[in-house]
């Protein structure tokens, strides 16, 4: 039976503790074989903690394009659970709530931060209610921005709490701002090992602003993107497609994705900067792309999730909030979006459908 290093002796899993590896693999193979679908995710990478290989594979989402497996070294992974402690200044005994699937990177490393740095975890499965399931106060939590949508009201049990895997609207944020808890905004993918870089998105410490974890520093390549250098978590320095405004070598403001630019009569537009003005008004899910068009190249369009339209009055209020060339030129419906498992927005594959559907 193997013996790992990678456990710390204060860690505990709904409030018991480990001994050994033994006793955590006797612990996940019975949640394997009693344990609902999101035990069984957890048993899994456990027993992928515990084994005697040096990397643990990992699905990336596929929001920005197929998704694709790969490998992530052990002691890496380690690194950036130190990092994320040492940031926060969350050691031995922090009481931590894992609510994200550990099917994914994002929940991977929540366990792998409670192994290594000792924490008091608790499990409960990836739901939009996951913070009020039970009735625990927390002092570190992880969750998707649908989440922490369900969970505004129930914020006084968390003293931090990171958000990431998609966009935090402006209403959202605006929610958040007279939360006692410290909420942060997380940039990083699955090749970084989840975030390495956050902004406060409350309180007197707000920021548009992100800020390098330990052992990061950040660079400019010449289309403008941000390239990455963080020896600690990846061999390589990773190139990104986010256009970013560089203010140092440890901090940057994220712009939106290259990729995405829409180039409207000569005048470059970032869909995502225009969704976050939106984001005020519209209580659906929506998306801003292009289509082509004869006299500007390419035309703003909207996309809106459902088949219940709102009407013109809404969408006349909202554009109101944008600059001239940001106002979609055309709006499609589609009844349904498709997401990738965690929960964003594929955006390719909303095109494709709508151009199936015109």
């Amino acid at each position: 039976m193997p013996t790992s290093p990678h456990i710390h002796p204060k860690f505990k899993f709904n409030g018991l503790s480990y001994s050994s590896a033994e006793e955590l693999l006797n612990f996940a193979d019975d949640l394997k074989n009693h344990g609902a679908a999101y035990e069984v995710s957890i048993a899994n990478f456990l027993e992928e903690w515990l084994d005697f290989g040096e990397t643990v594979m990992v699905r990336t989402s596929g929001s920005t394009g197929t998704p694709k497996e790969i490998f992530l070294n052990k002691q890496q992974m380690i690194n950036s659970a130190e990092a994320t402690g040492a940031y926060f200044k969350i050691g031995e005994g922090t009481k931590a709530l894992l609510c994200l699937s550990a099917d994914y990177i994002a929940g991977k490393m929540m366990l792998v931060r409670a192994l290594v740095l000792g924490w008091d975890l608790h499990a409960v499965a990836p739901n939009k209610d996951a913070l009020t399931e039970y009735d625990n106060d927390y002092d570190f939590v992880a969750m998707v921005p649908f989440q922490l949508h369900h969970s505004i009201h129930a914020l006084d049990k968390v003293k931090k709490m990171i958000v990431g895997g998609g966009a935090i609207s402006v209403e959202l944020e605006a929610q958040l701002q007279d939360k006692t808890t410290e909420v942060f905004a997380t940039y990083g993918m699955t090749e970084t090992i989840t975030h390495i870089a956050v902004r406060r998105i409350n309180g007197f410490a707000k920021s548009d602003a992100f800020s390098a974890l330990p052992n990061v520093k950040f660079a400019k390549d010449p289309r403008g993107c941000l390239v990455i250098e963080a020896p600690k978590v990846s061999d390589d320095e990773v190139v990104t497609n986010d256009l970013v405004t560089l203010h140092s070598p440890v901090s940057f403001t994220w712009l939106g994705r290259i990729d995405n630019v829409i180039n409207s009569g000569g005048v470059k537009l970032s869909p995502e900067k225009i969704e976050m003005k939106l984001s005020q008004h519209f209580d659906f899910s929506f998306i801003i792309a292009s289509e082509t068009d004869e006299a500007l190249g390419q035309r703003v369009i909207l996309i809106v999730e459902g088949k219940d339209v709102p009407s013109e009055e809404v969408y006349g209020k909202a554009f109101e909030s944008l600059e001239k060339y940001e106002r979609p030129k055309r709006i499609y419906s589609l009844s349904k979006f498709p997401y990738t498992e965690t929960g964003k927005i594929k955006r390719l594959d909303v095109l494709s459908l709508l151009h199936k559907h015109n």
